[in-house]
Order: structure tokens, then sequence, then C-alpha cells
């Protein structure tokens, strides 16, 4: 299909920082007439109408896209892919932005995945499969230590447990297949061999076995400074992550991505839209952690400002089977977020605190405010309603600029004891 021949009416799904991301870059595009939100959150209501469609409503979804006459949606969270959001629209014949049900099993199933790699014998930790715990206990027994623990399903990030005692694994084994903490998302575990190494992000656009590489990041995933305290949602990101150099990036091409693409076609998956490729780069070489099927968040707020191509083209032309991974340029800049989050995020985060921010034109050049967790009271006011309450994104020449700029908007946001990491970048800003 060519480029939309009249400007494009876009609906983009979800409601964190991520989507709000994806909006501004639909609004900046010459490509769009009008964008709605589904459902959306405070701050991008100010910018778009958004609607209270649950992104995991995949009927109502189809339906407002119907009913609003979409051209385009874009699909942010993974939840709506895995329900097969992407193959209903396009029965009604809308082109949709991220994989189908097929393609979304890499992230709705960890077993599905490691079964994938280690068949089509892309590097990846030794893992197996449980449903039971005493046989996973069994296991577990003549395993030695870090070993790690996945639920299979989908669960919000906190389905993985890295153990360093045994005590700890067989906890976690407990906690998935006994006492189902995890619902239906625990009912099978994953037992795998532990990675030693750092850990870095690898997102590609995908249009069949074509495939746009963008900037290597780097996700801080612990709660505190210095990769301490529990794991989150993310806390911050930066990119380009020099870690994953040219010679890097060319074995992780030759090795990982070029193999996994030609085995979608082997088994029969189309698959458009985001592969996100979490990498552990081990003193071997680098190796399959997960897949994702969507861009990360918070990797999506700083990717999206470092590109020099429009991204509504990339998202469309992805769609729509046309991508030219040639034609994609990147700018050669840095960019940083900084995730402000609630009193007692991650554990059982506060919610409804007043949240003062500053006007938009005091902020420093290339800074964003993005909303996540965000939401108007009876009274007007903007308040938070999730552990990740707002993504602060900087752009600038050197990561240490766009660092210094999303710090300084920080300091001018208020809500009652926010909290974020003061380190985000620190590994690179050592290395360099």
């Amino acid at each position: 299909m060519a480029p939309p021949t009249a400007p494009l009416k876009v609906l983009v799904v979800g409601s964190g920082a991520r989507e709000h991301a994806l909006v501004k870059a639909a609004l900046r595009s010459p490509l769009v007439r009008e964008v709605l939100a589904a459902p959306g959150n405070a701050g991008i209501a100010d910018e778009a109408p958004c609607f209270a469609v649950k992104a995991d409503d995949v009927a109502g979804l189809v339906a407002l896209a119907k009913r609003e006459k979409v051209d385009f949606v874009i699909v942010g969270p993974e939840v709506p892919l895995s329900l097969g959001l992407v193959d209903e629209l396009a029965a009604a014949k809308i082109p949709a932005f991220g994989p189908n049900r097929a393609g979304a099993q890499l992230e709705a199933s960890k077993v599905y995945t490691k079964n994938f790699l280690l068949r089509n014998k892309i590097p990846t930790a030794y893992g197996e499969t449980f449903t039971s715990s005493a046989a996973a206990l069994a296991y577990l027994a003549n395993k030695s230590l870090p070993i790690v623990i996945k639920a299979s399903g989908l669960a919000a990030g906190k389905g993985v447990t890295v153990a360093m005692t045994h005590a700890e694994a067989e906890a976690a084994i407990r906690a998935s297949l006994d006492d189902k903490v995890f619902g239906a998302s625990g009912d099978e575990v994953l037992i795998e061999d532990f990675l030693p190494g750092e850990e870095a992000s690898m997102m590609l656009v995908v249009c069949g076995e074509k495939y746009l590489v963008l900037p290597p990041s780097q996700d801080h995933k612990r709660v505190g400074d210095g990769d301490t305290g529990a794991n989150t949602g993310g806390m911050g990101a930066y990119a380009p992550a020099a870690i994953v150099d040219a010679p890097l990036l060319a074995r992780i091409e030759q090795e990982i991505i070029r193999p996994t693409l030609a085995a979608f076609t082997r088994e029969g998956i189309d698959y458009r839209g985001v592969l996100y490729i979490g990498l552990m780069l081990t003193p071997s070489g680098p190796s399959v952690v997960e897949f994702n099927v969507r861009f990360g968040d918070p990797e999506c707020q700083v990717l999206l400002p470092l590109l020099e191509t429009d991204p509504l083209k990339i998202l469309w032309d992805c769609a729509n089977g046309v991508l030219d991974p040639a034609a994609c340029r990147l700018k050669p800049h840095f960019a940083a977020t900084v995730v402000l989050a609630s009193y007692n995020y991650p554990a059982n985060p506060r919610l409804g605190d007043v949240i003062t921010l500053p006007k938009n034109s005091t902020l420093p050049s290339g800074v964003d405010i993005l909303h996540a967790g965000t939401k108007r009271n009876a009274a007007g006011d903007l308040v938070t309603s999730g552990g990740r309450v707002l993504s602060v994104v900087a752009t600038a020449p050197t990561l240490r600029a766009a660092l210094a700029a999303a710090y300084q908007t920080c300091e001018h946001i208020q809500f009652s004891e926010a909290h974020y990491r003061r380190d985000i970048g620190a590994r690179q800003l050592a290395r360099e």
C-alpha cells in the first residue's frame, strides 16, 4: 500500500507515557489530520480526544475505530495484541501497527518463546517448563544458583524472579503454581539458567524479513539508585547505549535478528510491528533474555525523538507491508527519560496526590513531560492515578546535556513524596 492519499485519522490504544509519546509523534506528523486515544490519561486528554474504552476491550476498540472512521490504529500495550486486536481490525479492513495474535505469542507465553529460541538455535539461556510445583522443586534441587523463575504469561512485568537462594526460588515457584498470584499467567513456570553480564534493549521495526534497527537503549528497572530495591516497570532509560557498538550490533544481527526473522517466515508468522529483544551481553556473546512485541516503556519515550524520518510514516509503512529501512534516518542525538513515581511505588503506590507542573513555555529546549498515571479529580485538579506518574524526556547532542535538561525539569514538578532515580545513564557516563 502506498502512503496515504489523505491525512490520517489515528487512534492510539493505551494509557501510559509510551502512548503519550505516540500521540505526540502522531500530532507532529504531516500525514495525520486527527488523533484519538483510548483510554488515554489526563495529559493525553489535553491534546487529543480520549474515549473510555479499556485497552483489553477488543470488541469495544474495533467498534470505536469503526464508529469514528479511523484510518490507522497504533496499539501501545501487549495485552490487546495478545488478545488479537490487530486480527480483528484487519477483518474490519482497518490498518493497525502491531503484530497479530500469532506474533504476539512471543510475549504472551515465555514458554512458547523459549521453545522457539531453542528449536531455532538462537542464543538463549537453557530452560525447562513446569506446571506442577513438585516437579519444579525436584528440578530446582539439582540446579546451581542464581536461577531465574518466570511465570509464563503476561504479568505486567512482575512475573520474573532472579533467585539468589533456593528458598527464594522455591517461594517464587510456589507463589506462581500453588498460590496463583499471577492467575492463569502463572499456570506454567519457566526455570532458566542465570546469564551473567549487562543487559541492553534492542528494538526493531519488523515488516516480514525487513527490519529497521532503532538505537540501542538501556532501561533502569530497580526502583533505587545504583540498581537497588524492587523491580519496577522501568524508572528511566537512555539511548543510544554505547555498550552496543558497531561490531556487537553486527554480531547481534547475524546471530539473533536475521535467524529470528527467518524462523518467523518458516513458522508462518507474518510479523509487522516492534520486536523488542531483551539481551544479556554475556562474556561468550549476546543472548536473548526475552522478546516483547511492542515498544518498551520507558524506552519508547527515548526512541521516538531520535527518529529523523517521520515516525508515523515508518509505522504506517510497516503495517502496510512497504517498509523501506534504507529510507529511514536517525538523528545524531541522545535522549534520556526520568520517571517520577508515586509514594510507595512499586509495592502499593498511593494515589490521588495533586500534581503541579511547570508551564510548557518554561521547559528547556528539547524537553517533553509525558503523562502515565494521571487523571483529573472531581475538582479538576491533576492527580496521581498510578505508580509511574510522569516521564520527563529530553533530547540533546550529548547524553550529559539530555540528562541535565531532564533533571532540571524534574526539580520543578511537585506532588507529595514523589521519587525518581538520580543516576539514569550513570553507567554510560562512567564509561565515557
